[in-house]
């Protein structure tokens, strides 16, 4: 199951759920994949650094070392794609709403219109599981620990 978080808009406008894990296609090609989530500085950024990683290796004549020091941008777009997308959001003046489980986009989609609407009516929102209860606390014993000296003096 994927995990979606779920972003409303200042105005009444449609709400915006990201995925959160690995982007793939942010992956292979990251300043794509930025710009077209709409995401301009990150994009310069991203290929930026890919330039520089690799005019650093071909500079220090690295070889295949410079190639896999550019590649550290892709995996950071891929890994932290769904984190770039929720700050630019954030920064625009979105709030979260809340995460949503589902197996796709589609089922997330509709799990939040559920929510929502049963919110807009006033009905509380879906019963969460029962913490679990707190153990006991143990007696403290004073002494060695572990195996280790029992100091004298000391409780």
């Amino acid at each position: 199951m994927a995990v979606y978080v779920v972003m409303e808009p200042p105005t009444r406008a449609d709400a915006v759920l990201v995925r959160d894990g690995f982007h793939l296609f942010g992956f292979l090609t990251p300043p794509i994949w930025l710009l077209w989530h709409r995401l301009w500085i990150e994009a310069i950024v991203a290929f930026a650094a890919a330039m520089v990683l690799a005019t650093v290796g071909e500079v220090a004549d690295l070889g295949f070392a410079g190639t896999l020091l550019s590649l550290l941008v892709s995996v950071y777009v891929g890994i932290e794609g769904a984190a770039l997308r929720l700050a630019a959001l954030r920064r625009r003046g979105w709030c979260e709403w809340g995460v949503v489980e589902a197996d796709s986009f589609d089922d997330a989609e509709a799990r939040y219109l559920f929510d929502a609407e049963r919110l807009e009516r006033g009905e509380p929102r879906e019963p969460s599981p029962p913490a679990s209860p707190q153990p006991a606390a143990l007696p403290r014993r004073s002494g060695p620990a572990l195996g280790l000296l029992n100091y004298p003096g000391k409780a």
